[in-house]
């Protein structure tokens, strides 16, 4: 018999979902998602998350569910609310920022305006690659297509900072042009990959017959796509070499880009994509770049027109019709990650609102969520964590003098950005039209993707922000050495101002530390504090960082993720080290932030307790064994219960908080510290 918690539960699930007119509280602290009959010197992340899993079972349209997850959903469903409100107001009451989400929200969820269209928004460009006479013809559309589908068509061009002088934009090249999520699903030869492959022919197939493509045609057109794809992925960088910033850094004179070709009119693609002209770019694989060019002149025109086609559908299939939708969710989401439903419309068109318009929804999302007092809180926990920073870079034995000096400069110039953008972005050039949802995403892509290239050849703006207000997450930019923290990873149970600090410390503090670190860890380290590629160590200190980081790398390399996989630690050796030393450096600030005062026990646990708990809880998830298998190839972080049971072992303060003993699983002998 279900006990009545579990029915309540099942009955939550099956409840029909609505926007929410405020966002839900969850302390930031929750004894609820604990499991005190573990034993926190055993398995950590069980005493600390094992309640949250048993009550947050994954839901049906999701491949994981995670306590970030949750928020970012809780976010969506506020945000909800707040685009049917725009959507439905008169336009004179109205703002700008207020008309342009809403009309965007509203024409997405016409879902029947959608399905009508079927797949007229792209038989333009369908047409188009079938008219192609030539492949001298390819660069050309390419560049009109690269402008409303994602640049990963055959290869990716667009604006970055220049490792030599981050105070400059150039262009840049990337490699690109696979279906699945990383080149290695293309070359292992073990029976999961296979598996996945046979299924992605099998929907390749699909998605051509759905374009228009007889059976026969499509399947035959499906085995030319991975054919190509194959080809293109055994020449590409793997997700660990391409780590090393030097070994996707290629100044390449623009002449030599044009000359180095043979088979695509680089001429074409750069006057068609409406570029700044530049004398030089970097090219981050040549050899993926040569290799492409023998495949153009290889494949004839035929499966290029195949290959374009798949790749155009494949990008817009989730704005199409219903079939296409379908199709696409049952391979990316079901089989791939093993997602059972697809997510409902208003899920979707939230999301791809903040894609696309993601600073206008922001404007209205900070203004009903995000007071001046928490933006306040979050700057002062930003400066004491960069000060305890500062007292590690003193304490350091291991550093040279010219080293220490280095960082400290690093640190002292790495900017902070909390909340949300100082300015926001115009999009007044994005036309928005109701009843025409596929053609609002092509053209606020269009908007975004002119918008990038246009930066080509300008200074940096040092202002700009990389995620918009709502996001649940956090990032450190190497190239611009500041760290980024919107206002949705700054709310319960994140952080939250109506507890004491100990888990708010933990868990944002954590957060905070964590990306600062990634300044200083394997790959940040070999940046300047002006974001410049620069080696400012010595090569006894380079040495001695490299000997530490090895240590990290050797303990989770020995974490098993699922079945005999073990953790990839060259991919997430940069995330493991910013979480050891980002909770080193959160109990730092947290201490500095409570000297003097007299903290007293809750939920009957100490603060040193809470501290952990809570730094722990911002972890708590479910994920699928799809979804696991897939990040072990593609996500540089480990998975969440190694992201706590293999740190914790590294913090003595932890073990005297919880009265471990030598010998038990959360307590090293020797621990791991770099910073």
């Amino acid at each position: 018999m279900s006990s009545p918690s579990a029915v309540l539960l099942a009955l939550a699930l099956l409840a029909p979902e609505r926007p929410f007119t405020e966002l839900p509280y969850t302390p930031g602290l929750d004894p609820a998602a604990m499991d005190r009959s573990v034993d926190p010197c055993v398995d950590f992340y069980a005493y600390a998350c094992g309640g949250w899993q048993r009550r947050n079972p994954i839901p049906p349209d999701q491949s994981s569910w995670s306590v970030y997850g949750k928020t970012a959903t809780e976010n969506f469903q506020f945000l909800w609310g707040l685009l049917e409100t725009a959507a439905l107001k008169p336009d004179a009451e109205r703002s700008p920022a207020e008309r342009k989400v809403g009309d965007f929200f509203q024409a997405c969820m016409d879902e029947k305006a959608v399905d009508a269209a079927g797949a007229k928004p792209i038989a333009a460009d369908l047409a188009a690659i079938d008219g192609m006479r030539s492949k001298a013809d390819m660069a050309k559309l390419l560049a009109r297509l690269h402008l409303v589908v994602d640049g990963g068509m055959l290869f990716g061009f667009g604006s970055g900072q220049s490792f030599e002088n981050s105070e400059e934009v150039v262009a840049w090249v990337t490699a690109g042009g696979l279906g699945l999520p990383d080149r290695d699903y293309y070359v292992k030869d073990d029976a999961r990959a296979k598996e996945i492959r046979k299924a992605y022919v099998a929907h390749v197939e699909d998605v051509l017959r759905l374009s228009g493509f007889p059976r026969a045609k499509a399947a035959e057109g499906a085995r030319t796509v991975m054919r190509i794809e194959t080809a293109l992925a055994r020449a590409s960088l793997t997700n660990v070499e391409r780590r090393d910033p030097k070994r996707i850094w290629h100044r390449t004179p623009m002449e030599d880009l044009l000359k180095g070709s043979g088979s695509f009119r680089w001429s074409d693609y750069l006057a068609g994509s409406g570029a700044p002209g530049s004398p030089w770019l970097n090219v981050t694989e040549p050899a993926f770049l040569a290799a492409l060019d023998r495949q153009i002149a290889k494949e004839p025109l035929a499966a290029w027109k195949t290959y374009l086609r798949w790749h155009l559908v494949r990008a817009s299939a989730p704005y199409l019709s219903t079939p296409f939708q379908k199709s696409s969710f049952a391979f990316f989401a079901a089989t791939l990650r093993g997602a059972k439903e697809l997510a409902p419309r208003w899920k979707r068109c939230v999301r791809w609102t903040d894609a696309e318009l993601g600073e206008a929804l922001g404007q209205v999302f900070v203004e009903k969520v995000f007071p001046p007092s928490v933006k306040g809180d979050a700057d002062t926990m930003v400066r004491l964590v960069q000060a305890a920073m500062a007292k590690r870079i003193d304490a350091l034995d291991w550093m040279a003098p010219e080293t220490r000096k280095a960082a400290h400069e690093k640190l002292g110039a790495m900017r902070n950005k909390v909340g949300y953008p100082e300015k926001w972005r115009d999009y007044s050039a994005v036309v928005v039209e109701r009843g025409d949802f596929a053609g609002n995403v092509a053209r606020a892509s269009a908007f975004e993707t002119r918008r990038q290239l246009a930066k080509i050849g300008k200074p940096v703006d040092r202002a700009e922000w990389g995620m918009t207000p709502p996001t649940v997450n956090a990032y450190y930019e190497q190239s611009l050495n500041e760290m980024n923290f919107p206002a949705g990873v700054l709310l319960p149970p994140l952080w939250d101002p109506r507890i004491d600090l100990a888990p708010g410390y933990g868990n944002t503090g954590g957060t905070v530390g964590h990306e600062l670190i990634h300044g200083f860890d394997d790959e940040g380290r070999k940046f300047d504090a002006k974001g410049s590629l620069r080696d400012w160590w010595t090569e006894a200190d380079g040495k001695e960082f490299e000997k530490r980081a090895a240590c990290v790398a050797d303990q989770y390399a020995g974490y098993t993720v699922i079945d005999d996989i073990k953790i990839n630690s060259k991919l997430t050796v940069g995330e493991d080290i910013a979480d050891l030393a980002g909770i080193l450096l959160a109990w730092d600030a947290w201490k500095m932030a409570t000297a003097g005062q007299k903290l007293e026990p809750r939920d009957g646990l100490t603060p040193e307790q809470r501290f952990f708990v809570g730094n722990a809880q911002w972890a708590c998830a479910n994920q699928r064994p799809e979804e696991v298998r897939v990040r072990a190839m593609t996500d540089p972080h480990s998975p969440p219960a190694w992201r706590v049971n293999g740190l914790v072992p590294n913090v003595p303060a932890f073990a005297k908080a919880f009265a471990c003993k030598a010998g038990q699983p959360m307590v090293r002998e020797e621990v791991c510290r770099i910073w």
